[in-house]
């Protein structure tokens, strides 16, 4: 019990010095409060949405009620306001980039459609412009059609289908970008200051000559470990909880159905492992460059192939396979599960088991690497 008291008592104080040498150091808190503001907020804003505020010229050559309903229908957020333009200033609007789509409804459009007829309507796109180019030509083409047949339901009748499919958005009814791109910028970055913070600590003890001074002093490799864990994953988790509430719900207007504490709770028990791989890290590292270094190679496959920014479906069977060993992969999993379906316990329990597991193993992998290298220090 007295054993017990004493690693405790070790672990919290030299917890508590962790956040002093964190505060001296302006670089890291820094990057910590950009990390969890400026870059939520960036990453948000910087993806745009599927087609927003596009430019659009009509040539209505027809001047028909149902040219007119094509016309309206063509409004923001998708499009600007459409710009009447003659037949002749097709070319020379779009050779000066003052438009990206072109609509032409030829005359006698309205009486060809209710005769049957079939007629064609020319878009000119152009396709300089990648960003919407291809995006916008099928928005354009699903809106003609809607209002095309909305309009000759009116004078005859249409075979009702025998199936219908109701599309129902249950998280993001709007499919905002935005949306998605807040919540997986804070799980990407809980991640990388997990990995970075930790085991920068390290490192910063071996500069600065103050592991020689844990060496001589009553307390374990373990409790060196276990304050450093602790003490970094409490700075991230308060750092991420404050960015989800102020950044993505308050300042970005997300709307976030899942619980915050469930979340809080997983973060915290991944922030566990993230910080165990980054005193792995910190002990392999000589230096804070090679440690630099050393973290592009980790947090790169970490961050691009955990799923959060690409299906892991999408992915060969042997990388999945690799993945899924990582606590990332799971934490992503679990983390939009979370906040994205508002997801219970009952539901993300194998995932919450998984990061503990594999957080475990990287735990006392890191342990048995930072005793030898203090045993070797101490010889």
């Amino acid at each position: 019990m007295a054993t017990r008291k004493r690693t405790l008592h070790n672990t919290w104080h030299l917890g508590i010095k962790e956040f002093h040498s964190l505060l001296g150091d302006w670089t890291m808190l820094f990057l910590i409060v950009f990390m969890f503001t400026v870059s939520v907020y960036a990453d948000a804003r910087a993806k745009p949405e599927s087609l927003h505020r596009a430019s659009i010229a009509v040539v209505d050559e027809d001047q028909s009620q149902l040219s007119t309903r094509i016309i309206a229908a063509l409004q923001p957020p998708q499009f600007i306001p459409p710009e009447h333009v003659a037949l002749a200033d097709i070319d020379k609007g779009m050779d000066a980039g003052l438009h990206t789509f072109v609509l032409d409804i030829p005359p006698n459009f309205q009486r060809d459609v209710l005769a049957g007829r079939a007629p064609a309507l020319q878009l000119n796109v152009d396709a300089t412009r990648q960003s919407q180019a291809q995006t916008g030509t099928g928005y354009i083409q699903n809106i003609v059609n809607d209002e095309i047949r909305a309009f000759v339901q009116r004078y005859r009748s249409t075979a009702v289908q025998p199936v219908q499919l109701v599309e129902r958005a249950m998280f993001n009814p709007n499919l905002t970008e935005s949306w998605f791109a807040a919540v997986t910028a804070i799980i990407n970055n809980i991640t990388l200051l997990g990995i970075l913070l930790t085991g920068a600590a390290l490192i910063r003890e071996r500069e600065h000559g103050t592991i020689e001074h844990l060496l001589v002093m009553p307390v374990t490799p373990f409790e060196i470990m276990l304050s450093k864990v602790w003490s970094m994953g409490v700075v991230v988790l308060i750092a991420s909880s404050f960015s989800l509430q102020v950044v993505v719900k308050g300042v970005l207007g997300v709307v976030v159905p899942g619980s915050a504490v469930l979340f809080g709770a997983a973060t915290l028990l991944y922030l566990f492992a993230a910080a165990s791989i980054g005193v792995f890290m910190g002990t392999l590292a000589r230096n804070m460059p090679q440690f630099g270094l050393m973290s592009i190679l980790v947090l790169l496959p970490l961050q691009i192939l955990s799923g959060a920014l690409t299906p892991r479906e999408s992915m060969p069977d042997v990388v999945s396979g690799l993945m899924s060993l990582t606590p990332t992969t799971h934490f992503v999993s679990l983390a939009q599960g979370v906040l994205f379906r508002g997801a219970g316990i009952d539901v993300v329990w194998p995932e919450f088991l998984m990061v503990a597991a594999i957080g475990t193993l990287f735990f006392a992998l890191a342990h048995h690497r930072l005793r030898s290298t203090i045993g070797k220090m101490q010889s």
